[in-house]
């Protein structure tokens, strides 16, 4: 079986090849390292089965040879990322995603879409279930990556319907671990970034919206089994434990000595005030739960976030 995995050198994208990998697939990964980067993927270039090529799946893309799975990953998926690059956020969705369909359709491949709980906007809902249509700003700076994921899940469908094609949709919801950028704008990366930095943590509003954090190798395991499994419609993979963004930096604190103070800033436009998945349909179709524990889970994070503190 041969996959081609759009944004293959990003966070997601190089623990989905990873694991494709690990079940005997051939993989070729495709990022123009906007925001993937190569020490990603840097253990994988001498296997076998691996192959990696720089390329805007924005334009047009082809592959020589067959294709069994199509999975589009690629997209910028944090705020800073997003607002910085609005237009290729918007192109990756819309173009992005059309061009993935078109390799599926001429390789006579299944397709996958990473979509996310952004769909849902700032939920008038929670937790948020497959059902529930979404409260979005379409118009709002947070629009443009919310908006191009709704287009593809629509795009995507659209295939499914009127082309007969075999795909499948995740809604992801916060996930962390190893690979994360420092930094990167999510609350994780943040909080361990200015810790390490000596800097205070940032936490916007009064600090009592909440967020649920899904290790990455639970989220993989969710994927994988959503990419073998029947199911056509959107399926939630998270992890249902709410916590407060205030009470996340606090747990942050506390695995570092002379830990710096928490300040609060202004909540940017849009932000949502609950985010946490109702994962009960992953339950049924796919018996697929969260087994690593937020103290598991940041443990193994931490300790990568440091090392790579240490090398920059």
């Amino acid at each position: 079986m041969r996959a081609v995995v759009t944004g293959g050198a990003g966070f997601l994208g190089s623990h989905l090849c990873d694991r494709l990998i690990a079940e005997g697939w051939d993989v070729l990964a495709l990022d123009n390292q906007v925001t993937g980067v190569d020490s990603n993927v840097a253990h994988l270039l001498k296997h076998p089965k691996f192959r990696i090529l720089r390329a805007d799946v924005s334009n047009y893309i082809d592959v020589p040879g067959p294709v069994d799975y199509v999975l589009h990953f690629a997209s910028p998926a944090s705020p800073v990322d997003y607002l910085k690059m609005p237009i290729p956020t918007l192109k990756v969705g819309a173009l992005g995603t059309h061009n993935a369909l078109g390799l599926a359709r001429a390789k006579n491949a299944k397709f996958f879409l990473a979509s996310t709980s952004e769909c849902y906007g700032d939920p008038e809902i929670s937790p948020q279930h497959e059902e529930y249509w979404g409260h979005v700003n379409p118009i709002g700076p947070r629009g443009v990556y919310d908006e191009a994921k709704r287009y593809a899940e629509a795009m995507t469908m659209a295939y499914h319907r009127f082309h007969k094609m075999d795909t499948h949709i995740v809604r992801i919801f916060n996930t962390y671990g190893p690979r994360m950028r420092l930094n990167d704008g999510r609350a994780l990366p943040n909080f361990v970034f200015q810790a390490l930095s000596g800097m205070p943590l940032t936490v916007y509003g009064d600090g009592k919206q909440t967020r649920s954090f899904c290790y990455v190798a639970d989220l993989i395991e969710g994927i994988y089994r959503l990419m073998m499994s029947d199911e056509h419609l959107p399926v939630n993979i998270g992890n249902p434990q709410e916590i407060t963004i205030f009470e996340f930096a606090e747990r942050i604190r506390k695995y570092f000595e002379n830990a710096p103070p928490i300040i609060f800033k202004q909540l940017p436009q849009d932000d949502p005030k609950q985010r946490c998945p109702d994962i009960s349909k992953a339950k049924r179709i796919l018996k697929w739960e969260p087994k690593v524990g937020l103290e598991e889970g940041l443990k193994l994070t931490l300790s990568y976030f440091k090392d790579v503190f240490k090398k920059e």
